[in-house]
């Protein structure tokens, strides 16, 4: 490999499989599902018709002491666990008081999120409309603002080389990714936290994806509501989460004996310019998205072995997607998509995914789609299903595409 080139040498995640990267991978090869109903005083009262979420296997106060937690908005939490875990399983020390292997000027941080922190706004306007100004917190503004989680993992780990918070819809998991690797390559940074995190299961949220139609009202049947690539497909399912990785430079990686476990060879990133909520008809930008990532890795795209779908389960998204990938790649790659068992976790969905895909790569195995039981007829790809497939592989994409138009393509390779 060059001295300029990006790799991953650690990995942190909290979703609704599990608490941790091992656990949710574990999770996904296991068939297991992180999706149920609601367990919410407000789905009742206010009469919700959706009644079903993937929310996080373990509250982050499990990890995180309440008198911090209380002055972090829940997406911020979770950015911290998964930032806390990467950095531990890139092998830097733990503690703000020795991180001399990292210079904190060559140190960045780059982690989106779609939504920030509306359960904060939400909870905080309550208190103010209710009991007046006195009872809002001072910390209000900090806890809701989107740059909330990059802010506060980059005070964490004390970076210094520049803390950025992509927003991006469902893209900006990825694209913060994609912005750490620029960070790198542009010689600003040696050393960046990039991912994404989300979370907001709460009634405004849950009810505007509601009005929108975007969303399963399979109430009866939590196990089987998220149905990537299926027939039977009625909507995504809300998730919360997030998902970080520790990019750095080859050179250095290899100079202290990191573990890799890919190479980020590259990634496209493009707009739509049409709707915004829907992607354009002929998937323009997704297409032009993954040629990008492709051209830039300086790979064909018969090198590409293997795609981990955004595809949420809606009814137009998923056909879209696939054609796209059938015009962008073609229709050999081996395909899964991770939210028929994660569900849908918005900024933190193209980090977690894009873990997904890495451990795809490291393993040679690929996790089967969940509740995949008949495969649209438009979708003609060879999708994983009813169990993981072991497969030789040296280049996969993953694919991240949000309300506005934003679509995010990460190409990785083995080492």
């Amino acid at each position: 490999m060059s001295n300029t080139d990006v790799v991953v040498t650690g990995i942190g995640a909290t979703t609704p499989l599990g608490p941790d990267v091992a656990t949710t991978w574990d999770g996904l090869l296991a068939g297991r599902s992180g999706i149920r109903t609601i367990e919410a005083d407000w789905v009742q009262r206010h009469d919700l018709p959706v009644k079903i979420g993937a929310p996080l296997a373990e509250e982050p106060t499990e990890k995180i002491p309440r008198v911090q937690a209380r002055r972090l908005d829940r997406c911020e939490q979770v950015a911290l666990i998964a930032a806390r875990e990467a950095w531990a399983d890139a092998g830097f020390a733990e503690s703000t008081d020795e991180y001399a292997e990292v210079d904190p000027d060559r140190l960045g941080v780059s982690i989106g999120s779609g939504i920030g922190g509306p359960v904060t706004l939400l909870t905080q306007d309550d208190l103010l409309e209710e009991h007046g100004i006195r009872k809002v917190s001072p910390l209000t503004v900090p806890m809701l603002m989107p740059n909330g989680p990059a802010a506060h993992v980059g005070i964490d780990l004390g970076a210094r080389a520049g803390v950025h918070s992509p927003a991006s819809a469902c893209a900006s998991g990825a694209e913060g990714i994609a912005v750490g690797y620029q960070m790198i390559a542009s010689g600003r940074a040696d050393v960046v936290v990039a991912g994404g995190a989300e979370a907001c299961i709460a009634p405004i949220t849950v009810a505007g994806f509601a009005q929108a139609r975007t969303v399963s009202t399979r109430n009866d049947d939590p196990d089987h509501a998220s149905r990537p690539f299926d027939a039977d497909r009625d909507g995504f399912v809300l998730g919360e989460g997030a998902g970080t990785v520790v990019l750095e430079r080859a050179d250095r990686a290899a100079a202290r004996g990191a573990r890799v476990y890919a190479r980020l060879g590259g990634y496209g990133i493009t707009s739509d310019a049409y709707h915004i909520t829907g992607n354009h008809p002929d998937g323009i930008g997704q297409i032009a998205a993954m040629e990008h990532a492709m051209h830039m890795a300086g790979l064909p795209a018969g090198e590409v072995g293997h795609v981990n779908a955004h595809a949420t389960s809606t009814v137009v998204g998923d056909v879209g997607e696939a054609a796209a990938i059938r015009k962008a790649i073609g229709d050999d790659p081996v395909v899964t998509a991770p939210k028929g068992a994660l569900g849908h976790l918005v900024g933190g969905a193209g980090a977690v995914e894009g873990i997904v895909t890495i451990l795809s790569l490291y393993h040679g195995i690929v996790p089967a789609t969940r509740n995949l039981a008949t495969l649209d007829p438009d979708v003609a790809l060879d999708v994983v299903r009813d169990e993981p497939r072991k497969v030789e592989l040296s280049a996969a994409v993953s694919n991240s595409f949000g309300f506005g138009g934003h679509n995010t393509a990460l190409l990785f390779t083995t080492v």
